[in-house]
């Protein structure tokens, strides 16, 4: 996913087109379709923004668990003399 940030933007406006062309195939009037677009595109924004927030809180939690188990790890040294 790197950097960028509006994947659930992205995600919204894919559902919105799509649900725009069912509605006018389904032959809904155009504030129909627009409104039917619309609910689609806060429902597939807010989901998919919950998915990756999850997503990320999971890594960090798993990052940060990872690093307390370093630092309980005893720095070993070589044998000595």
């Amino acid at each position: 996913m790197g950097k960028f940030r509006g994947w659930h933007i992205v995600a919204g406006i894919a559902a919105m087109v799509l649900t725009g062309i069912l509605g006018t195939a389904m032959g809904l009037n155009n504030t129909a379709a627009f409104m039917s677009s619309c609910v689609a595109f806060v429902a597939v924004s807010l989901w998919v923004d919950s998915r990756i927030s999850l997503r990320r809180r999971e890594a960090a939690q798993r990052g940060a668990r990872e690093a307390a188990l370093e630092a309980e790890q005893p720095k070993r040294e070589g044998r000595g003399t």
